[in-house]
């Protein structure tokens, strides 16, 4: 990767910790769910307003480090229009560029600000932290950890 393509995902990555987009409280949500990283003390909730199939708000609040805030303002802005499907696919994609480093541009959009993750085992669960609450939330539960009980 160029050095000014690592540049441009450095300032996607500071400007979503910055200026979160979709960082409130979603009254009127359908679904909800809590995620929690227990070894850093990330913590979010992911609210999803649905209309029939297809995701019509998503929001977040919660606190965390930069990475965990970012990938969960890039989420909700991925996801925003989206089907339930194509969120689980975007799930799935992710979370393979999170634990390869390989990823297709054209497709993942600003979520390739995040590929480098990979590099860093102990922030992998940072980044994917939110969007695992997404899942559950669209699975009808109410939480997830990051670490098994």
């Amino acid at each position: 990767m160029s050095d000014d393509l690592n540049e441009l995902y450095q300032e996607v990555i500071l400007d979503h910790n910055r200026k979160p987009r979709n960082f409130r409280f979603l009254p009127d949500a359908d679904r909800h769910a809590e995620g929690h990283n227990p070894l850093c003390g990330d913590r979010y909730t992911v609210f999803l307003k649905l209309d029939h199939d297809i995701i019509r708000e998503a929001t977040f609040q919660g606190a965390g480090c930069a990475i965990s805030k970012a990938s969960a303002s890039l989420m909700t802005e991925q996801i925003k229009g989206k089907t339930v499907a194509e969120a689980r696919k975007y799930f799935a994609d992710f979370q393979q560029m999170l634990t390869t480093g390989k990823a297709d541009e054209d497709s993942m959009g600003n979520l390739c600000a995040l590929g480098g993750v990979y590099k860093f085992p102990m922030r992998v669960k940072c980044a994917i932290l939110s969007w695992h609450a997404m899942l559950a939330g669209l699975n009808g539960e109410k939480a997830v950890s990051t670490e098994q009980k």
